[in-house]
């Protein structure tokens, strides 16, 4: 992506003393997960990212590097859901200081094995034993609110977690009825899972709810690879010194992303796209009409990414893979993986 102009914003420092996070335009190869991340930071309506490949390929990198590049967000100094307005934080959360200050981009890491009550959240035991109030104790949707939610290893997660994950992030609001509570906050953010596809799949209906998935692969040609190795050196020899040495490419990509979520609701779309969008979803045998609504959203980013008036059908074709490759059937016939189905459709139905 070329930046589009750029912005004074700076990037989010971390904390003093701190480790700076690796700079996501320091990350080598892996174009396909490096678009579909920012993609969905042009346009968050796209949907979660599902990145499945080998381990040690930068996919965590990737997560923490683009939050980090992104300017703070403006929250209440004390709101559990990092609200804007202290008008939209919640009551149950009794703010009293309506001071708004900067945050960084909030990145969550999901662990396996989370409960329920610790991903909602729940009632505060401590303070209804101490007390005896009833009081709601905020659970990980609540701190990943306007920023993103990680979960590694996502194909070893219990299937209901996964799936409450997925509800709240289409809603974007997280419900919480029991223990005598009923609780409603916000919870929008961008859903990241990653995983190893030797050690199970996801269940296809879970896969479906994701907006994008991509695969990750370890580099094959001998450059790339000293390349990788010696970028990590710099950065674990001084941390501080190679972030900064990325901080202009920073700056550029992070002016591109907010220019272009500007540009995003002036972007048109053709009807000839999208009956492009609705023949490609056909000609894979797609169920239902969430494949077109993310092909379209995505293609609209990428177009807004790139200062153009309006989604194309090469826009389509660039994208086609990542939005509609994890929705397909399997087809016992059909040797052809995922991405090869996708590109001989797209070859023969937008030819």
């Amino acid at each position: 992506m070329t930046a589009l102009h750029r912005n004074q914003a700076t990037r989010p420092q971390p904390a003093s003393g701190a480790k700076p996070p690796f700079p996501f335009t320091a990350i080598v190869g892996q174009d396909d997960m490096r678009l579909a991340m920012i993609l969905t930071a042009i346009d968050p309506l796209i949907g979660g990212v599902l990145v499945f490949g080998d381990r040690g390929t930068g996919k965590s990198t990737a997560v923490r590097g683009l939050a980090a590049l992104l300017p703070p967000i403006r929250a209440v100094r004390a709101c559990p859901v990092n609200s804007a307005d202290p008008a939209h934080c919640p009551d149950w959360a009794g703010i009293t200081d309506p001071t708004i200050v900067e945050k960084p981009t909030p990145v969550v890491d999901l662990p396996l094995g989370v409960s329920e009550d610790r991903v909602t959240g729940a009632l505060d035991v401590e303070r209804a034993i101490a007390q005896g109030v009833k009081a709601f104790e905020p659970g990980l949707l609540a701190r990943a609110n306007r920023g993103y939610l990680y979960i590694d290893e996502v194909n070893l997660l219990e299937d209901h977690i996964v799936d409450l994950l997925l509800d709240v992030a289409q809603s974007g609001e997280n419900v919480v009825e029991r223990d005598g509570l009923s609780i409603r906050h916000a919870a929008r953010f961008v859903l990241v899972g990653s995983g190893n596809p030797e050690e199970g799949d996801l269940r296809p209906q879970l896969l479906d709810r994701f907006g994008l998935s991509v695969q990750v692969r370890s580099p094959r040609d001998i450059a790339t690879r000293v390349e990788v190795v010696l970028r990590r050196e710099a950065y674990e020899s001084d941390p501080f010194a190679f972030a900064a040495s990325y901080g202009e490419a920073e700056a550029d990509l992070r002016a591109a992303i907010l220019a272009a979520r500007a540009a995003l609701p002036k972007v048109k779309t053709p009807r000839a796209v999208l009956e492009d969008c609705a023949a490609l979803c056909i000609a894979l045998g797609s169920d239902g009409v969430r494949g077109e609504l993310t092909l379209l959203r995505a293609a609209r980013a990428l177009a807004a990414s790139e200062a153009t008036a309006q989604a194309s059908r090469d826009h389509l074709r660039r994208i086609a893979a990542m939005s509609l490759g994890h929705r397909l059937r399997r087809d016992p016939l059909d040797e052809a993986g995922a991405s090869d189905r996708v590109a001989r459709a797209v070859s023969e139905t937008l030819a």
